[in-house]
């Protein structure tokens, strides 16, 4: 599972920004189910910054965003993302992909 958050920080604030999105990346980073994940900023947009993670499946990611210090140290910052969609399957070839689906609570 891949997760893309997006941020657009203003150039007077991407020199604070950047310590904070490093920071909460190695809160995620120590979680278990995290694989791999890097901070990155656009090359033609320099106030659009970007934090990817993959994590073994999407429930060590929602597990690690419950957790304590994932929630006081990371949480607050990854507010600030882009409102959009951030959580990706990764397709491999020929291999099944996600059905939407309801799901059944009893």
């Amino acid at each position: 599972m891949l997760v893309v958050n997006r941020f657009r920080i203003d150039a007077p604030e991407a020199d604070a920004f950047r310590p904070e999105l490093e920071a909460a990346h190695a809160l995620l980073a120590d979680r278990p189910g995290y694989v791999v994940g890097w901070v990155a900023r656009n090359v033609d947009e320099p106030s659009l910054w970007t934090l990817v993670t993959r994590w073994e499946n999407v429930g060590a990611y929602r597990r690690a965003l419950s957790s304590y210090d994932v929630k006081i140290g990371a949480v607050p910052l990854l507010s600030r993302a882009i409102d959009e969609p951030s959580a990706y399957e990764v397709v491999h070839p020929g291999g099944d992909l996600n059905i939407e689906v309801t799901r059944s609570l009893g």
